[in-house]
């Protein structure tokens, strides 16, 4: 699990995608979120504006990451 820092109350997931370097691209992140292939805390989340704070977990292609 790789612990990611952010310095804002929240990120968005489908920014937070872009960030880490999973998704290439905004589109890429929306497709990966609606197909089901992103869990937040451990549930699907479909929802690209979900907003993710610290003390969340994304996972996603078997990578997994906490936000601190």
């Amino acid at each position: 699990m790789e612990k990611i820092q952010i310095s804002t109350e929240y990120i968005k997931l489908d920014q937070f995608l872009k960030w880490v370097g999973i998704a290439d691209t905004g589109s890429l992140a929306k497709d990966m979120i609606l197909s089901g292939e992103v869990l937040v805390n451990g549930e699907i989340e479909e929802r690209r504006g979900k907003k993710i704070y610290p003390g969340d977990t994304v996972e996603a292609f078997g990578q997994k990451f906490i936000v601190e």
